[in-house]
């Protein structure tokens, strides 16, 4: 996995990153050493499996979190040059990018924020402190997965050591932070979980967001003429998640499994 200028060092100079880091931590803490201590208690089997397993997703989260902010997204090859017989650039505008004064495959774009072409950008990411692009898509999906599922898992420990544990609070201030951790675990568990769906959907058709954004219009005006529309990348579901996460199923969960990726110049298109 290629990494990016800086690197780790760069990202964590985010106010951003710090703060989602923080965050990480604060969940992590909570929901060991008060919720589930408190719930269940962690000198016992049930207590000390919970808090593994919870502390084993958190892991993955923090890994995949730091393999998405210090890759490099995808840089376009200095020996890029475009084919005038290339089916991909049939219908598409200039692919010249006057910014950065070089010519840009297919799905590439310029990102404003780090001020050069990225391929198969997604969206510049201000928790990474990162674009996600075609190099560490998966990473990014693979954090956002194992986060959503730290999120709801963290909720449903919160609620249970609300509802069937009897509660002291002795200084005013505990209830109240306690009150709020979980308004906090409620948010982050909808607005990662809804995140989480809407990846998986453009996974599963083979988009990026800027090219579902290109493609509303294109589906509009496909069915304004009685036609039906289907994105010239998605190759089906089965082969637009490989395309991603790798052929072999049990490497998914493995963000620096990435060996099937190429240059990312290229692109299969659909012959329908």
């Amino acid at each position: 996995m290629a990494r990016r200028r800086g690197g780790a060092a760069a990202a964590a100079a985010s106010p951003a990153v710090v703060g989602a880091v923080s965050v990480l931590a604060l969940v992590y803490y909570s929901t060991v050493f008060v919720f589930l201590d408190h719930w269940l208690g962690l000198g016992n089997a049930a207590g000390v499996a919970h808090a593994a397993f919870f502390s084993l997703v958190v892991a993955a989260c923090f890994f995949s979190f730091i393999c998405a902010a210090a890759a490099d997204p995808g840089s376009v090859p200095a020996s890029f040059a475009p084919d005038a017989e290339d089916p991909q650039r049939q219908g598409l505008k200039s692919r010249y990018c006057d910014k950065c004064c070089m010519y840009k495959p297919s799905r590439t774009h310029h990102c404003k924020v780090c001020k050069r072409c990225v391929l198969k950008m997604d969206h510049h990411c201000v928790w990474i402190n990162n674009c996600v692009g075609y190099a560490n898509y998966k990473s990014f999906i693979i954090c956002v997965l194992n986060a959503t599922i730290g999120s709801l898992y963290s909720l449903v420990v919160f609620l249970f050591d609300l509802f069937q544990t009897q509660h002291e609070y002795d200084v005013p201030y505990v209830k109240v932070i306690h009150v709020l951790v979980g308004v906090l675990l409620f948010f982050l568990s909808l607005t990662i979980g809804s995140l989480l769906c809407w990846h998986i959907y453009l996974l599963c058709y083979n988009m990026t967001t800027i090219e579902y954004r290109e493609a509303t219009r294109a589906k509009w005006l496909a069915q304004k003429s009685g036609q039906k529309y289907r994105h010239r990348f998605d190759l089906g579901t089965r082969k637009n998640i490989q395309m991603i996460m790798g052929p072999n199923i049990l490497c998914w969960l493995c963000p620096t499994s990435t060996g099937h990726l190429k240059d990312g110049t290229e692109f299969q298109i659909t012959n329908n």
